[in-house]
């Protein structure tokens, strides 16, 4: 079952402490189409179900990734994506948005998807690995 899109929303905008949705909805549409281009198979699709819809379709439709970005270089990206954006406001943004990604994966899933990306992801996600 998706996570209706104004429960994800308004979690996001809790987390990342933005003032209005429309900044947390910008966020989450960046962070998950360049997730979506280092996600693959099932895994993507699996994500991508319990999402809302227009998230699910950002996520399905990525932009390729030549290559898996770390995370460091994934929150680089994010930075360029976002207007103002530097690299401390991107790791916010984008940890916020794969927080909410992740509750709304469930555990299972999201060690899934954890297995998709190189290491260091945990955290972004909010699920740091003992």
């Amino acid at each position: 079952m998706p996570m209706p899109w104004h429960a994800f929303l308004a979690q996001v905008q809790e987390r990342g402490e933005y003032t209005s949705p429309d900044e947390a909805e910008r966020a989450a549409r960046v962070v998950l189409a360049l997730l979506g281009a280092h996600l693959v198979g099932q895994v993507r699709a699996d994500l991508a179900a319990r999402l809302p819809e227009t998230f699910a379709l950002i996520l399905l439709n990525p932009l390729q990734a030549r290559e898996p970005l770390s995370p460091e270089r994934f929150i680089r990206a994010v930075a360029a994506w976002i207007e103002g954006a530097t690299e401390k406001t991107a790791a916010w943004d984008t940890s916020a948005v794969l927080s909410v990604a992740a509750d709304a994966a469930g555990d299972g899933l999201t060690a899934q998807i954890l297995l998709q990306l190189p290491d260091g992801y945990d955290l972004l996600f909010g699920r740091p690995q003992a």
